[in-house]
């Protein structure tokens, strides 16, 4: 059996690729056109990760790389070039998207379901009739903030958080026309925020919430050094990390010792489904051999426990110079910080979900491989920041504790 795979390159893909090679000679790896030498780029990241020399050095042998253009009819190649390659594959494994929390929904359309679109194209146009592995997510789930949100639901009565969980919504429906038309099988499977404990590294692809870190500091920046929170609330000083000077706090310089107050939206007993994403690779990888059903099967991948939200606001508070406080509602006096927030709505409505995605068909079908390590903070920690980074937090900052979280 041949196998192409989209988004290899990417932080879940790089994983299926490590994992389909374990059972596949070789592969075909579809990368994005003009996005510079992508065999070279995946050989750094698997060294970095820790991969056999041998393993690394036959690579050249086993990946065919097909530069493609997935928002472009035909990926952007030419009709003959299309056809030759839907002939040669026996299963696409479609794994690249944007996860732009940040993106309009016509810029996410683009990618997340044209992409699609187009990757299905490639698929009915393949003699071979290959499987189509389609990587959602389970943010579909969309504003449901509360309750279960079960595998065989898919419908926008309760909206989205953002542009981002539309796109990848109106792409599984994509997914099951497509399927409905031509009468072929489907597997759906729907992660949840994927992490790791890997430090970050230029080398390797980026770490989702790095943009939330990033989106913090930037809006920390735009505010300026003296933009502590509203009136009457003042910004915290805190002194380095065990008692030492303050620290830098990268781009703010010594003004990183001030901690201005945020306050957000969010819930004390609320919670996120966050699974290490070599395990996600793993389970997604051993759910594509079973027999499928000739429809849509669509899984869950998420952990079997939730990280508290207070948890990963002290994860942010690690990250970046800022104290936040979870509130009921948007405050009516909004800092010129808290105000620079809003324009990133696609980040902090997540704080207020206590939903819980249900697993039972990957937990019976599988048994207890299915469970996963626990995702603790210090965990987190490792995967966002370089070893020889303290954090900016106070000298007493809790390592593993699960402090309660402040009220303005």
């Amino acid at each position: 059996m041949h196998v192409a795979l989209t988004g290899a390159t990417g932080f879940l893909g790089l994983r299926l690729l490590r994992r389909l090679l374990d059972t596949h000679r070789t592969l075909t790896v579809l990368t994005h056109a003009g996005s510079g030498d992508a065999l070279r780029r995946m050989t750094r990241s698997f060294e970095l990760t820790g991969a056999p020399e041998a393993f690394t050095a036959g690579l050249p042998d086993r990946l065919r790389v097909v530069e493609t253009d997935l928002a472009q009819p035909r990926l952007g190649l030419s009709e003959q070039t299309f056809h030759e390659l839907a002939d040669g594959i026996d299963a696409i494994w479609h794994s690249a998207g944007s996860i732009n929390l940040e993106g309009d929904l016509p810029e996410l359309r683009r990618t997340n379901v044209e992409g699609a679109r187009h990757v299905l194209e490639l698929a009915a146009a393949g003699r071979r009739r290959p499987v189509v592995h389609h990587v959602s997510t389970a943010f579909v789930a969309g504003a449901q903030r509360e309750g279960v949100a079960y595998e065989d639901e898919l419908d926008d009565t309760r909206g989205f958080e953002n542009a981002y969980e539309r796109s990848k919504y109106e792409a599984e429906l994509l997914v099951h026309a497509w399927s409905r038309e031509h009468g072929r099988p489907v597997l759906v499977l729907r992660p949840s925020i994927l992490v790791t404990d890997l430090p970050p590294h230029p080398d390797l692809p980026a770490h989702p919430l790095l943009v939330i870190e990033r989106i913090l500091r930037d809006a920390r920046r735009a505010a300026g050094p003296g933009s502590g929170g509203a009136d009457g609330i003042a910004p915290e000083c805190h002194a380095g990390p065990r008692g030492g000077p303050p620290p830098d706090g990268g781009p703010f310089g010594p003004v990183a010792a001030v901690r201005p107050r945020v306050r957000t939206v969010g819930h004390a007993h609320g919670r996120l489904n966050l699974l290490q994403v070599e395990h996600a690779a793993d389970v997604m990888v051993r759910l594509a051999g079973l027999t499928p059903s000739g429809g849509v099967d669509t899984y869950h991948v998420v952990h079997d426990r939730d990280v508290p939200v207070p948890t990963v606001v002290t994860l942010l508070e690690r990250l970046v110079p800022l104290s936040i406080d979870l509130v009921d509602t948007k405050p009516d006096d909004p800092s010129a910080l808290e105000a620079l927030l809003d324009f990133y709505p696609g980040m902090t409505p997540y704080l207020a979900h206590r939903r819980r995605y249900d697993d039972t068909r990957v937990r019976s079908l599988l048994g207890p491989s299915a469970r996963s390590a626990p995702v603790g903070l210090d965990y987190l920690w490792s995967g966002l920041a370089p070893r020889d980074r303290a954090p900016v937090g106070p000298a007493d900052a809790p390592t593993t504790a699960f402090p309660p979280v402040r009220y303005a």
